[in-house]
């Protein structure tokens, strides 16, 4: 007799670990550690990094666009910036100029994408959806969305920005939810050199105050229905991570 066909197998598990506020320095340390472990142990060590970062500018490859230094000139951009009160750094990732801060959560998933259809292209717009899911499943913003600009937009206002980094299918960097966060850091540049655009929150647009330890839960349901995965949620120690 032939034997009963088997049941579906089991969804993929992802360790979720929440960091708490990290330097900027501080996230792309851990982001290199698990890399590392990705690299030692191919297809078994997908995790994702959850964190605010301390107020800072950050630019990618890509470098700095017209809109914001006309000479390209970074080493100018990055002392104005430096002024008033944010660290600057340069990024291995895609896209342009953006601020991270208190009040945004910060997503790095850090993935063999050969566990997720391999395809970049495919990881960025899964990634979109999940933070459209969570704007509308979560808050009730139905009009979130994606465009030709990358991110997630509420009308012309970006309420996520992303920007990853993938080499041999090992993926770093991630996205970034506007959450509480204090939208005058992004009156000192033109976010991700987009002309005519703005930035918004979920506080902004719901008119209450939206938490990131409040939006947490919401994201991880979403990334776990988009990436068909099941994700266990850890909170760092102290101890855990620091730089020497």
């Amino acid at each position: 007799l032939q034997s009963a066909a088997a049941g579906p197998s089991p969804r993929r598990l992802i360790r979720a670990i929440w960091h708490g506020r990290l330097s900027y320095k501080e996230g792309l340390l851990l982001q290199r550690f698990h890399s590392a472990l990705l690299r030692s142990r191919p297809l078994k060590a997908d995790c994702l990094l959850l964190l605010e970062h301390r107020p800072v500018y950050t630019v990618g490859i890509r470098g700095v666009d017209p809109a914001n230094s006309a000479d390209g000139d970074t080493d100018q951009l990055a002392a104005r910036l430096r002024s008033i009160g944010a660290e600057f750094h340069r990024a291995d990732r895609g896209g342009l100029l953006t601020f991270h801060g208190p009040g945004q959560l910060v997503a790095y998933p850090m993935l063999d994408l050969r566990n997720h259809g391999r395809s970049l292209r495919d990881y960025v717009c899964r990634l979109q959806r999940t933070v459209v899911d969570l704007c509308a499943r979560g808050y009730g913003l139905g009009d979130a969305r994606t465009t030709e600009d990358v991110g997630v937009w509420i009308a012309d206002r970006k309420v996520a920005a992303l920007g990853v980094h993938a080499a041999n299918y090992l993926t770093s960097h991630g996205v970034a939810i506007n959450c509480n966060v204090d939208l005058a850091w992004f009156q000192h540049i033109v976010p991700c050199g987009l002309l005519g655009k703005s930035v918004t929150s979920l506080t902004n647009e719901l008119g209450r105050d939206v938490s990131v330890e409040s939006v947490l839960p919401e994201f991880l349901d979403s990334f776990s229905a988009e990436f068909n995965c099941e994700v266990q949620l850890t909170r760092a120690a102290t101890a855990d991570f620091c730089v020497e």
